[in-house]
C-alpha cells in the first residue's frame, strides 16, 4: 500500500528544537546520531479534534527508550507537550493529523558511533502532517493483503523491541519483500518461528469470537494494541496474549492490524488465504466501533 502526497501539507512548518522552519528548508546535522547511526527514538501520535489520543502513553514510552538506550538529557513532559502544541497551531491543525515525534542523542563533536562524542544534548524534530488513517482501504471490499516475510524480528536477547529506536532496517528489508510479493504489508515473525508484528503494525486474530495477539517478545509495547486489548476486558471480548503460528493466522475467523497511523484495519488475506469469509468480521467491525467511540471522547487536549 502506498500512501500518496497530500497537498495540505505541501507548506508545513517542521519544528526542530523548538524553530518553526519549512519542510522543504529543515534539515538536521549530518552530525546527528539519528544519521551517523539511527541513533534515535521516536512515537506516533494521532490528533482528534485537537485532543492526542493516548498521549501521556506514548510520551512515557519515548521517555523509557531514551533512558534505555542511556540518553544523558531527556525532555520533561511539559517540554515535548509544548513543542507540539507550537508546531500543530503554526500549522492551524485540528484533527486527522498524525505526528511523528523524534528524539535523538544529539550532535557528534566528530563523526563516530561513541555516545561519548555527543556533548550538545538531544535534538527534538516534531514533524505533524494533515494525515487520515492510512489503511483506509480495510474498510472496503477487499481489506489489507499481508505476505510473510524472511526477515525475522529480533528478540529482547538481541535488541529489545520495547527501545522504541530509530534503527528500521528490519522493517524496511520486510516492507521491500512485501512491495515484491504485491502485498500491502509485511507479516514478520520472531526467531522461532512465531507472528511477531508486521513491518509496521500489530496483528490480530479472531477465532471462535475470541480475540488473539503475540505476547511482546519480539513486538514493541503498541500502544492501540494495549487499547484494543482493554476495549475487550471492558466490553467482555474474550482475549489473550500467546504465541500464535502461521497456520493459526490462516485458518482464522477474522484479522486485523493495530497502529497509531492507521487505526485498526482488516486483513483480507494472508499470503493468498482468504482470511474467514472474505469481508470484515463481526468482531473487527465492533472494535472499530468501539475505538472510535474512545477516540471521539478522551485524549489530551492540546489545540483549542
Amino acid at each position: 500500500m502506498l500512501q500518496s502526497f497530500n497537498e495540505q501539507n505541501r507548506d508545513l512548518l517542521i519544528n526542530i528544537n523548538g524553530e518553526l522552519v519549512h519542510r522543504d528548508r529543515a534539515g538536521v546535522s549530518p552530525f546527528d546520531s539519528s544519521v551517523q547511526g539511527g541513533d534515535a527514538v521516536w512515537e506516533g501520535l494521532r490528533l482528534y479534534d485537537g485532543r492526542v489520543f493516548k498521549l501521556r502513553e506514548h510520551l512515557n514510552r519515548l521517555t523509557h527508550s531514551a533512558k534505555a538506550l542511556a540518553f544523558e538529557t531527556i525532555p520533561s513532559h511539559d517540554e515535548l507537550i509544548e513543542q507540539i502544541r507550537r508546531t500543530l497551531e503554526a500549522n492551524s491543525m485540528r484533527t486527522d493529523v498524525h505526528i511523528r515525534l523524534t528524539l535523538t542523542r544529539g550532535v557528534k563533536i566528530t563523526s563516530g558511533m561513541d555516545p561519548r562524542l555527543n556533548q550538545s544534548g538531544p535534538t527534538l524534530i516534531v514533524l505533524a502532517e494533515h494525515k487520515a488513517p492510512v489503511y483506509d482501504r480495510a474498510v472496503g471490499a477487499t481489506g489489507l493483503t499481508l505476505a510473510t516475510s524472511s526477515i525475522r524480528r529480533f528478540g529482547p536477547d538481541q535488541m529489545d523491541p520495547k527501545i522504541h529506536h530509530n534503527n528500521l532496517i528490519q522493517s524496511i528489508m520486510a516492507k521491500i519483500e512485501s512491495n515484491a510479493a504485491g502485498a500491502d504489508d509485511a507479516v514478520m515473525l520472531d526467531q522461532r518461528g512465531f507472528l511477531a508484528e508486521t513491518n509496521a503494525t500489530h496483528v490480530f486474530v479472531v477465532t471462535g469470537g475470541k480475540v488473539e495477539t503475540s505476547r511482546c517478545v519480539a513486538c514493541p509495547e503498541g500502544i492501540t494494541r494495549a487499547t484494543v486489548l482493554e476495549l475487550c476486558a471492558r466490553h467482555d471480548i474474550p482475549n489473550a496474549e500467546r504465541d500464535i503460528s502461521m497456520a493459526e493466522l490462516y485458518r482464522a475467523d477474522e484479522c486485523f492490524t493495530t497502529g497509531t497511523m492507521g487505526e485498526i484495519a482488516w486483513v483480507g488475506s494472508v499470503d493468498g488465504r482468504a482470511i474467514g469469509g472474505g469481508g470484515i468480521g463481526p468482531v473487527t467491525m465492533r472494535l472499530r466501533e468501539l475505538f472510535s467511540e474512545l477516540t471521539s471522547r478522551e485524549g489530551e487536549r492540546v489545540v483549542g
